[in-house]
């Protein structure tokens, strides 16, 4: 470890005075700050004793965050403090959090985003795989073990919705699906840019009975042990400690019991996953919008031009500032948006009206698209009221502005969530009545 430190800082471009102003505690104490006006009791404690457990762990393993550094073994410290997902309860599998939700999931972002980006967005996609187990176990014990086993952090997961040749085309799927005699069925067919495939001990996978045809996908959980199952690591130089996969199957079986949703339900199961999912890249870009500001703000408080501090001058202040009051206007509606979510969830036991679901969908959508596009803009700016300091790797900027460039695209691409919403407010208007 001491020599991946000496690595990562023989070419250090910031003083030691700065760079330690810019520790993981400072950061965290400068969000508090931010956010002790907007966050109930509960929702600030469970943010400190997250930040609490990372800031322990980052000092006694001597975590540098260089960009070689792997994370993938930290996995199970963090899902024996249970912060692998809070989106649900898990009584299932005997955990039973108190506190859970997309508001208590928000916090958990913020907490393991200026921890570290790259290791922040590998677990969301864990938590993909999560939701449609969650929600469709039915009590099968491979199932609730495969749960138990993404929630505790025995493994991470990975969901295989996207094809080389469909990209944001989720429907017309060319993976097929045929079922056997003894209701098990063969997978043939092929998917990409899966977040954690080839790190993953098991996946959630979709597939069509016939190909193009979304109506008859099914949804299914696979064993990566399984005969059949082939995954390459697609190289994202943007973030390069995250294992994103291309996979095969080449006449992989599916056993009954891990057939999550059968041919004419995949469809279904897909589009109900749609509001978490959105939520939670809303959740991480947020995350890491506020941990770039905080270097950004950190720094040009610390760094002297001119004879003077750099916030001063006006260019440099009224940008930041600028960028602060919109980020912390989304991060209010976003968290209003989860907390009455969350009250809607239990309100209707997790089983939401389809008028209700619908505008979720579209404000899911919403704060996709915003959030995304302002992580975009924030940390390219951070960077650069940093200077060439916001650039190199003495910090986590790079890590920030790099995440920042593909948010966009994760989840359904900038232009795929302008459509949706263009479709949402023809549905919406029809809802209306008018």
């Amino acid at each position: 470890m001491e020599n991946e430190k000496k690595t990562k800082f023989i070419h250090q471009a910031i003083s030691d005075e700065i760079l330690e102003k810019l520790s993981l505690k400072n950061r965290y104490s400068f969000l508090n700050t931010n956010l002790m006006t907007i966050l109930d009791q509960k929702h600030m404690n469970f943010l400190r004793k997250a930040q609490k457990f990372c800031i322990r762990y980052e000092k006694k393993n001597n975590i540098t965050h260089a960009p070689d550094e792997e994370f993938y073994h930290w996995i199970p410290d963090f899902g024996k403090e249970g912060l692998i997902s809070r989106a649900h309860p898990y009584e299932e599998i005997d955990l039973n959090f108190p506190d859970n939700g997309l508001a208590i999931e928000l916090m958990r972002c913020l907490a393991l985003s200026f921890f570290d980006p790259q290791f922040s967005m590998a677990g969301g996609a864990t938590i993909l795989a999560i939701n449609p187990i969650y929600y469709h176990h039915e009590n099968i014990p491979i199932r609730l073990e495969i749960l138990k086993k993404f929630v505790t952090g025995e493994t991470p997961g990975a969901i295989l919705i996207t094809e080389p040749e469909r990209g944001s085309d989720a429907i017309h799927m060319l993976t097929t699906c045929d079922e056997q005699e003894d209701g098990s069925f063969l997978l043939n067919g092929e998917k990409i840019f899966s977040t954690n495939g080839p790190k993953a001990g098991y996946v959630v996978a979709y597939a069509t009975a016939e190909k193009n045809n979304g109506n008859t996908m099914a949804q299914f959980l696979i064993d990566t042990s399984w005969e059949g199952w082939n995954c390459d690591r697609v190289m994202i130089p943007w973030v390069p400690k995250v294992w994103i996969g291309h996979e095969h199957f080449t006449n992989l079986r599916v056993p009954k019991d891990y057939i999550l949703g059968g041919v004419g339900k995949g469809r279904e199961h897909l589009f109900e996953g749609l509001v978490p999912e959105r939520i939670g890249i809303a959740l991480d870009a947020t995350s890491q919008s506020w941990n770039a500001i905080a270097h950004a703000a950190i720094y040009v408080n610390n760094r002297k031009q001119f004879d003077q501090m750099v916030l001063k001058f006006q260019g440099v202040g009224f940008l930041l500032t600028d960028l602060w009051a919109r980020l912390s206007n989304v991060t209010q509606g976003l968290l209003r948006f989860c907390e009455k979510y969350d009250e809607k969830v239990e309100q209707f036991g997790g089983d939401l009206p389809k008028n209700l679901a619908q505008a979720m969908v579209a404000g899911a959508s919403m704060y996709k698209y915003h959030t995304c596009a302002l992580s975009k803009e924030i940390c390219y700016e951070a960077a650069n009221l940093m200077g060439g300091a916001g650039l190199c790797d003495n910090t986590l900027m790079h890590d920030l502005l790099n995440i920042s460039r593909i948010q966009e695209i994760v989840g359904g691409s900038r232009q795929i969530q302008n459509y949706i919403l263009s479709m949402a407010l023809r549905q919406i208007y029809k809802m209306s009545g008018i």
